[in-house]
């Protein structure tokens, strides 16, 4: 393999512990890998050539563990991130495995259930701001519902909202640099999740008590579970300003949440993605939230960790070839017309601009008579992902 595409730390690559630690089990058969020790995540990921691992509070400290056991686990982890020069951008909590959270987290209709949700997420934040993280995601993975009967609808929203409050306070009280990032699933393993999307999350977070602590993490899978599509999404939040963190795999539409190796899938969705996030020149944590297939064994993790970095950085490749393609950004220009006068006249409204534009005749039947040339676009962007350009 080309030395072109090898990870490096400053590719800003992140992983999951659940992610390369996923042993396979699924709702219809056991685990196929042995559990990986999260120093030893760490270890292998770096010398992949990831720059750093994310983590639910569980995937490194045992729900039951006691205090002493949970500083000995940290302390050993510390080091493991030490030794191998690795980091922990992001950290989040697991609010969905344990029974208790059988009929969600924050929207629990049990206040007790509610409460415990509250204090199990200040102790994570406390573990991810020890371990290094700015970025702090939730995932309301059972905040849903399959009678939606059962609850106030508006309750919900307002017990999501109090909770998010209360954390937020709660970082600035204990003086965190620390922000948080929500993520938008459609359904699994509820029947429907409440706020589905990063378009429901954006208008969310604007009803908070402050709103620039706040941004997304939107995911490919989850975007495409709901048949929508992902990049539209993405630069809604970018263009927003709240793009603190994204979810990179694949997906398969109208599926259970695959997630599948980064690229493997809907190639040409993970290059435009990749072409926005490199013209952007955003500075985030690329993180692969996805799994080996189940077919694998612990080579094939690697594997699988190795095949999203390097698919990202031959398509980052690909985006220069683009970008620097003479037919392809001549067409372009001509596709994406300016006109400077007219663009000043729809921006910022005066009276004397809407009679200026009252008064002109735009012969729109004459602008209706010429095609847009997008397949030509199409083809010419085809054939540079197949590598004939």
């Amino acid at each position: 393999m080309s030395d072109l595409f090898q990870p490096k730390p400053s590719d800003r690559f992140t992983f999951g512990l659940w992610t390369v630690g996923n042993p396979g089990r699924d709702p219809f058969g056991d685990a196929v890998r042995p559990t990986v020790a999260p120093t030893y995540s760490v270890k292998k990921l770096s010398e992949l050539g990831a720059y750093g691992v994310n983590l639910h509070d569980n995937d490194l400290v045992p729900f039951d563990a006691t205090a002493s056991e949970r500083d000995q686990i940290v302390k050993e982890f510390k080091q493991a991130l030490e030794d191998c020069g690795m980091k922990v951008p992001m950290a989040t909590t697991n609010l969905f495995f344990h029974p208790v959270f059988r009929d969600g987290a924050f929207t629990s209709n049990n206040p007790k259930v509610r409460a415990f949700a509250v204090q199990k997420t200040m102790s994570a934040i406390d573990l991810g701001v020890e371990l290094g993280a700015e970025i702090y995601v939730f995932w309301g993975g059972r905040e849903g519902a399959e009678v939606d009967a059962s609850k106030n609808g508006p309750d919900t929203i307002k017990w999501f909202r109090d909770s998010i409050n209360f954390l937020c306070d709660y970082v600035k009280d204990q003086g965190y640099d620390l922000k948080f990032a929500l993520e938008a699933k459609p359904n699994e393993p509820r029947g429907d999740i409440y706020m589905p999307t990063t378009g429901h999350m954006l208008h969310f977070i604007e009803t908070l008590d402050d709103p620039p602590m706040v941004g997304v993490n939107p995911e490919f899978a989850h975007e495409t579970m709901a048949g929508l599509n992902f990049l539209h999404g993405v630069i809604q939040a970018l263009e927003a300003g709240k793009l603190f963190h994204i979810d990179l795999n694949d997906q398969k539409m109208g599926r259970f949440d695959q997630d599948l190796r980064f690229g493997s899938e809907n190639i040409k969705a993970a290059f435009l993605l990749v072409k926005l996030l490199e013209d952007a020149n955003w500075g985030g944590m690329k993180h692969f939230d996805a799994h080996a297939y189940r077919t694998e064994d612990e080579e094939g993790v690697w594997d699988f960790a190795a095949g999203c970095m390097r698919t990202y950085l031959i398509l980052k490749e690909k985006a220069k070839q683009f970008n620097e393609d003479a037919e392809i950004q001549g067409l372009l220009a001509e596709i994406q017309s300016k006109d400077a006068e007219l663009e000043a006249l729809i921006s910022g409204y005066s009276a004397d601009k809407a009679s200026q534009l009252r008064g002109r005749d735009f012969a729109p039947d004459q602008i209706a008579a010429k095609g847009h040339a997008y397949e030509k676009l199409d083809q010419l962007t085809v054939e540079v992902l197949l590598g004939v350009r």
